[in-house]
């Protein structure tokens, strides 16, 4: 292959199942070096496409080749070169991390004096000595990613794939796993990804967006934002959720909240905002503040697919919904936990937890993979005893029974709590069984969750042949069903599409504003803007506990720089071997630094990138986000020896 060969190429690709083509025409070329992303919604052909390029799956017309050679004729060849991470874990759960290393070493006959050398690098460049002889079964979620990333660079591949590897990740993992990735650029390797992190695919050097098989756009992230039309304007109003209502009936451009704002595109912005602060204000809506801002690739993905799609099924809460949560007191504690503990042996999964949630709020748990999340979820309702403490739920502790409460919570598990067996409409029909409701109450839930989920004319389909977003919504329609008063929703839109998720937390949100409890974990921080107040864990402990404005404000440990460099591989590598900055991560495509003083810092920084003719666009000081208090916080625990390595 010459220099000027393309290591991926696709020609009108197309894979078909029955009358369903989930690729259909697809042409891509993809540069030697490059690090390129498939984006789109759940279902649109990304894993499809990357099974039949690492000749796992044949088209059914059309061609692609990896490495000049074709994915059909020369499979063989082709597997030699290439590595691949699934979105499923992949490894083996009884083998050690090690063993794991040393079997697909072997497995790609490596003599052993080669695989040694790599497997310390791999090793090390992970983060994973100390856990050499730990089963990939006891591993973190994070970790296991790690490992996985591992195993599939151990024969150095000339192209790597990547589908969705850091779905379920949290913030603190998924940037460890950019930066083995960012590490691995300067060797020359082509990786192709897919994600749902429309945050990660800023940092790619050309990001696609696929829609019902199809490339519908191809650019670099740069690019996809400047075509969007008009201006985003950003605009902090409380309560955000009915600012979004009122601005959504007075302007073609559709609102949607991100965080605590509400963002839309508007044609001359900067002329229509005296009539929205006028508007507010009529509605008696705080305005915080109001600006116009950069758009991000979520934007552009979301304004993209928005032109390409029907308008998302309606999700308004039936009118006679949530009766019992409507008329209580939102100032009466719907959840409370006192010295919650769970010990598994010598184990202490949870800590002496304690908290409160009051009535109609939206409360969320944040925290690294395997910090105690789900498993305080379990306690509180009832599916696991606590070694000490409890948990009531509207008064009553469901450790020690109360089955009457049972039909007043709604639990949709990390895992969809679906039948894979059954149909959608057996699903929907079990589960209102399940609940005790009427012939009648059942019907008109199944009218309501096929209307809520997009799911009419699929009630005969089986969950696994659902995409992410319509199980989602399928498993949290069962799972209210029956209107409880309050939900837990643990990682309920992992790896789920921006559209689909953004959808999905305008029910949730609809379902707070009607006295609804909402209990949520999630990895998502654009998410967790969402809820009204944040806990979060770190192994087993409670660390912090307030509003993400609160959380974000009472940072005040150091000030935060972003460094903009079109090299942001080399930036990050210079800066973080820098030991005078205690915290130096990828924040999109831009570098975030904590920094005891900004000012002098950002000289320092411009002089250190000079010194090595690293071209930086732009070095400024920014308020806190969410996700760097978050890594903040975990980060300074881990430095006082609190970590247990998961």
């Amino acid at each position: 292959m010459t220099v000027n060969t393309p290591a991926i190429v696709t020609t009108n690709l197309q894979k078909r199942y029955g009358d369903t083509f989930a690729v259909n025409g697809l042409d891509l070329s993809v540069k030697s070096g490059e690090i390129f992303g498939l984006v789109g919604a759940d279902g649109a052909g990304k894993t499809t496409t990357i099974q039949i390029l690492c000749t796992l799956s044949l088209p059914t017309g059309g061609n692609a080749r990896i490495l000049d050679m074709d994915t059909v004729k020369q499979a063989g060849d082709i597997k030699k070169r290439i590595g691949y991470m699934a979105e499923r874990f992949n490894l083996y759960p009884t083998l050690t991390v090690e063993e794991n290393l040393d079997f697909f070493a072997r497995l790609r006959n490596i003599p052993r004096d080669v695989s040694e050398p790599r497997k310390r690098e791999l090793l090390s460049f992970c983060r994973l000595e100390q856990f050499c002889g730990r089963l990939a079964e006891h591993l973190s979620g994070g970790m296991q990613k790690k490992l996985a990333l591992a195993c599939s660079l151990i024969h150095e591949p000339d192209v790597l794939f990547l589908d969705e590897p850091t779905t379920g990740v949290d913030p603190v993992s998924r940037r460890d796993f950019w930066r083995i990735i960012s590490g691995f650029l300067s060797r020359g390797i082509t990786v192709l990804v897919s994600t749902p992190y429309l945050d990660e695919a800023e940092r790619l050097h050309r990001v696609a967006f696929i829609h019902q098989g199809k490339i519908v756009a191809c650019d670099t992230p740069q690019n996809l934002k400047a075509a969007l039309p008009g201006q985003l304007l950003e605009i902090s109003a409380r309560p955000a959720n009915q600012a979004m209502a009122t601005l959504k009936q007075h302007f073609s451009g559709v609102p949607h909240l991100f965080g605590e704002t509400v963002h839309i595109m508007l044609n001359n912005a900067q002329e229509r905002l005296p009539e929205i602060r006028y508007l507010l204000e009529q509605q008696n809506i705080t305005l915080d503040g109001i600006r116009i801002t950069a758009p991000s690739l979520e934007d552009a993905f979301v304004s993209r697919l928005t032109e390409l799609t029907e308008p998302p099924a309606s999700h308004k809460i039936r009118s006679n919904s949530y009766s019992a949560a409507a008329e209580a007191d939102k100032g009466e504690i719907a959840i409370k936990v006192s010295e919650l503990t769970r010990k598994f042996g010598d184990f202490t999964a949870v800590d002496r937890v304690s908290f409160e949630v009051k009535r109609g709020e939206i409360f969320g748990l944040l925290g690294p993979n395997g910090s105690g999340k789900t498993t305080t979820i379990r306690m509180i309702i009832g599916l696991l005893a606590p070694t000490s403490g409890n948990g009531l739920v509207l008064g009553y502790d469901l450790a020690k029974g109360a089955a009457e409460l049972r039909s007043r919570i709604g639990y949709m598990s990390q895992k969809f709590s679906l039948f894979a067996d059954l149909t959608v409409a057996e699903n929907i029909n079990l589960y209102s069984d399940l609940y005790g409701l009427s012939r009648t109450q059942r019907e008109e839930g199944k009218e309501w969750v096929l209307d809520m989920a997009g799911l009419r004319g699929k009630e005969k389909a089986k969950p696994r042949e659902l995409s992410g977003g319509w199980k989602q919504r399928l498993a949290l329609g069962c799972t209210i069903i029956h209107n409880p008063e309050v939900v837990f929703l643990d990682e309920p839109t992992a790896g789920v599409d921006p559209l689909s998720r953004r959808s999905f937390w305008g029910l949730i949100q609809e379902l707070s504003a009607r006295g609804t409890t909402i209990f949520v974990t999630t990895h998502y921080m654009d998410e967790a803007e969402h809820c009204h107040r944040l806990g979060l864990f770190y192994c087993g402990e409670l660390i912090a506990l307030g509003t993400p404005r609160q959380l974000k404000a009472h940072q005040g440990k150091g000030e935060l720089v972003e460094v903009v460099s079109p090299d942001y591989a080399q930036a990050l590598g210079l800066l973080a071997a820098e030991p005078r900055y205690r915290q130096v991560s990828l924040f999109g495509s831009t570098i975030h630094i904590n920094v005891t003083d900004a000012k002098s810092a950002s000289h320092e920084i411009k002089t250190l990138m000079e010194n090595h003719n690293v071209a930086v666009s732009g070095i400024s000081q920014i308020p806190f986000t969410l996700e760097d208090v978050f890594i903040s916080l975990v980060e300074a625990h881990e430095r006082q020896g609190k970590g247990k390595g998961d």
